[in-house]
């Protein structure tokens, strides 16, 4: 027989498949499971047997990519009839459940609902099934299982593709008011006593699918009680049509409306109790609700049930558009509790005039740093300075077309009541700390030296708190607030200077003339590949180039990270890398096809050969200097009456760059004294590495003798350490974002996230801004991190997701950079358009569309970039 009841005896895992087994245990246990059948592996097995459709199967998944094979075996199904016998059994089953009743025909894997691997959603599920297209729905879910997330899931987990079958379930469809998914162990914390329960309105889908924001509700199982409970904005509800199922807006009454009341949380987790004895595990379970009775539809064991951990996500505080441009190029990894709470002092010092009172201006999603975009768009809205917003670009990158910005929920009236008093306040106070900027600049390196002796001299406890109070946090705040004096000093200066500047002369000789930022004084984000040439050079000693430039790294507001200057391994590192970089270009096997700011020759142009000068910085920043003069050359010839009034103005947008890289850089400094003093914080209480997982006010409680923070510390590493472990999230999220639903979908993007559903499709074409000019062609070289950076050969197109100062040391040797993300006055833009190289930056997919090895062509004016080859 190939048709078996569900509750049969012999429905095991080999027969019927992962969710079969389940379900068929779960209806011989008396729980409320609806009625079906199951179609056996034998069926599939009968199938696939006939006619060498096996064998091209095999061929398929062995000789094409996952998505091409998909594809194919997916045809191969739907132009086989199913055999007569086959499609007899199955309507007599089917008709045994009444006459025309809808059901549900749900895939079931015999390598699914493992206790070590759930393949949850790799297989089809079709609902609302009814009659003659049966027979069609259970075709196409033999076809899922060879879907290409299905193919790449198996793959990963050494699941061999010539063991595999599938199972069919076919149950009565649950007319649901309501459904969702409870955990008989918290996902998020792994506690093992406590249900949580996802519910929104309709048939499951879209809990399951994530098209909502579900109601969760938290409850104690050794007391019954509900310990959380959180009402989720449930736009869409999954509902039946005479074809199949589709999303249907909610009413607005119903969207924030309880799914369920409290007595039926309480009933809805005993349920879920009785299936976890059952089952003699943690379980999750999928359940639908009609006139008030309860059926379960689906369950399985947890799959790697996480340990205790806490939730780090600023994205639940209300429907928001949240960047990671920007500063989170800086801080692009998992913070530590501590380095989150010194960021926060940092944002409140420096970024203040970018606040509204009672919205978060900065969020931790995830252990990430992320920008509320929301709050700058609403208040340029609110304000009438819609013509502002391409300056908010040019600083945080572009938006994906279409994209329907959430505003902030509250009027125009207050948006500018709370704006207003700000801005007259912001301008007396960024004033004033551009007066004192110089004074700062001048003794930043001393004082940070003179903190740090300090905090190494102190010998109890006490002692160091007070020095927090009295130096280190004067310090912090001097440094801060002169930061933001110099990102604010000349307005706009930044965006129109270059606006401006191109419509006079164009892209590539704008990005020319706007070059030499470096000449007058040294570029903050050039100075560790200029310090690293000078120790090359044995112009400086070591001890002076760990001083002067040992505080910049790709880590370098992650307190718990040691600084470069710290590590003598990494000078030697980057050494050997100039070192290479130089021979390499030296000997002529540097990149072959690059155009500069003039037209680029069939040959393309050299850029190193062994008459020029022997370090590649100086090379590179020569070779701009003639660019820049070339091209104010021909700026005179054709503006003769605008020249000096446009090199004033270029000469300005000069010194706020070179002073916004300088001040952040003393930033940065003022990081190394903060590493400095919780290590010794470490030192003192004997806690060591424990206290980066306590805030700075935990530490300084710890200082002065209260020990109770401590023992937040074993739940905030295990936090840490799980949101380490991710992916890195999308550049943009909107709304309600869940990191681990995110990296555990096969088809989740880099560049957004849309709680919203639907969004933007990923562009086949990889273009960005023009981040310095020129054109290259040349192999794509993938690098995830700096610390990879030993993959880039002399020549290569470095690709990429960001860079920051850490990054800069590549730089020469890369015949071009493509980012995914980044602005004209990101860290990539200005490192590039300085040395000369061409760059396209704030792609939003080159990492999603390029691949290692790709030749690729890169246009920095044009801002796109040509797969020329794989």
């Amino acid at each position: 027989m190939k048709v078996l009841p569900l509750s049969d005896a012999t429905a095991d895992l080999a027969l019927t498949g992962g969710k079969g087994a389940s379900l068929a245990r779960l209806a011989r246990a008396g729980l409320p499971v609806p009625g079906g059948f199951h179609i056996t592996t034998d069926a599939y097995r009968d199938v696939v047997s006939r006619d060498g459709l096996h064998d091209q199967i095999m061929r398929a998944v062995s000789g094409m990519p996952a998505d091409q094979a998909s594809l194919r075996i997916a045809a191969l199904f739907a132009e086989r009839e199913m055999p007569p016998e086959i499609a007899a059994e199955i309507r007599a089953a089917y008709a045994g459940l009444g006459d025309d009743v809808a059901v549900a025909v749900r895939s079931s894997a015999t390598a699914e609902d493992l206790p070590d691997m759930s393949f949850a959603g790799q297989q089809d599920t079709y609902l609302n099934i009814r009659g003659d297209t049966l027979l069609d729905a259970v075709r196409r879910c033999w076809a899922s299982l060879w879907t290409a997330r299905a193919i790449a899931y198996r793959s990963a987990n050494d699941v061999a593709h010539d063991d595999v079958a599938l199972a069919v379930v076919v149950q009565e469809l649950v007319p649901a008011d309501a459904a969702g998914v409870l955990f008989t162990a918290n996902p998020i914390t792994g506690a093992r006593d406590q249900v949580v329960i996802n519910a929104s309105w309709g048939l499951g889908e879209a809990v399951v699918g994530g098209q909502v924001t579900p109601d969760t509700v938290v409850i104690d199982t050794s007391t019954g009680e509900i310990v959380e409970e959180r009402v989720g904005d449930k736009h869409v509800m999954t509902v039946r049509t005479p074809g199949g199922t589709r999303e249907e807006p909610m009413p607005e009454e119903a969207r924030r409306r309880p799914v369920l009341d409290r007595a039926q949380a309480v009933r809805l987790a005993r349920l879920g109790t009785r299936i976890e004895e059952l089952y003699g595990t943690a379980v999750d379970v999928e359940w639908a609700a009609h006139d008030g009775a309860f059926f379960v539809v689906q369950a399985r064991p947890i799959a790697r049930l996480r340990r205790p951990i806490q939730e780090w996500n600023d994205s639940l505080s209300g429907d928001y558009l949240w960047t990671g441009a920007n500063l989170g190029e800086a801080i692009p990894d998992v913070m530590t509790p501590c380095t989150w709470s010194l960021v926060q002092i940092f944002i409140r010092e420096a970024m203040s005039a970018s606040a509204m009172p009672g919205f978060k201006l900065v969020g931790n999603i995830g252990g990430r740093f992320y920008m509320n975009l929301s709050i700058a768009i609403s208040v340029a809205r609110a304000m009438g300075l819609e013509n502002r917003l391409g300056a908010i670009e040019q600083v945080f990158g572009k938006l994906p077309p279409g994209l329907d910005v959430p505003l902030l929920p509250t009027s125009r009236w207050r948006i500018v009541k709370d704006v207003l008093p700000v801005a007259f306040t912001l301008r007396r106070r960024v004033a004033a700390n551009v007066a004192r900027m110089p004074g700062f600049l001048a003794t930043a390196q001393q004082r940070c030296t003179a903190v740090r002796e300090h905090i190494a001299a102190v010998t109890t406890a006490g002692e160091l708190a007070g020095l927090w109070e009295g130096e280190l946090l004067p310090y912090f705040v001097d440094a801060c607030q002169v930061l933001e004096a110099a990102g604010r000093q000349g307005g706009t200066e930044l965006v129109m200077t270059r606006d401006k500047l191109r419509k006079l002369a164009g892209e590539a000789d704008a990005e020319a003339m706007l070059t030499g930022v470096n000449a007058d004084g040294e570029l903050a984000s050039l100075a560790s590949i200029v310090g690293l040439e000078r120790l090359a050079r044995g112009e400086i000693d070591r001890e002076t180039f760990a001083r002067t430039y040992g505080h910049r790294g790709a880590h370098e507001f992650e307190v718990s990270v040691p600084r470069p200057g710290e590590d003598p391994r990494w000078i030697d590192a980057q050494l050997a890398a100039v070192s290479g970089a130089e021979s390499a270009f030296a000997s002529g096997t540097g990149p072959t096809a690059v155009s500069g700011t003039e037209s680029a020759t069939a040959s393309g142009v050299r850029l190193a050969a062994a008459s020029e000068p022997r370090h590649r910085t100086g090379m590179l920043l020569a070779r701009q200097q003639e660019a820049r003069e070339a091209a104010w050359k021909r700026f005179e010839r054709r503006h003769p009456g605008k020249v000096a009034k446009t090199r004033l103005r270029v000469k300005r947008w000069n010194a706020i760059v070179r002073d916004r890289e300088a001040t952040r850089s003393e930033v940065v400094r003022v990081f190394w004294a903060l590493r400095a003093f919780v290590r010794r914080a470490g030192e003192l209480t004997g806690h060591g590495d424990d206290l980066f997982f306590l805030s700075i006010q935990e530490i300084l409680a710890l200082l002065r003798g209260d020990d109770a923070p401590l023992e937040q510390v074993a739940i905030r590493r295990a936090t840490y350490e799980h949101y380490a472990a991710l992916p890195a999230y999308p550049t943009l999220i909107v709304g309600r974002f869940d990191p681990d639903r995110w990296a555990a979908d096969p088809d989740r993007r880099g560049d957004i996230f849309d709680a919203r559903g639907g969004g933007t499709p990923v562009s086949d074409t990889v273009t960005g801004f023009p981040g310095a000019p020129g054109i290259v062609e040349g192999v794509a070289r993938l690098i995830a991190a700096p610390e990879d950076g030993d993959r880039l050969a002399p020549g290569e197109i470095l690709v990429t997701t960001l860079t920051n100062i850490g990054w800069t040391p590549m730089f020469p040797r890369a015949a071009a950079v493509v980012t995914d993300m980044g602005a004209p006055l990101s860290h990539a833009s200005i490192v590039a358009r300085e040395l000369g190289i061409p760059a396209v930056v704030g792609t939003g997919n080159a990492t999603m569309r390029l691949r290692d090895g790709d030749r690729i062509r890169v246009d920095g004016e044009r801002g796109t970039v040509e797969l020329l080859t794989a």
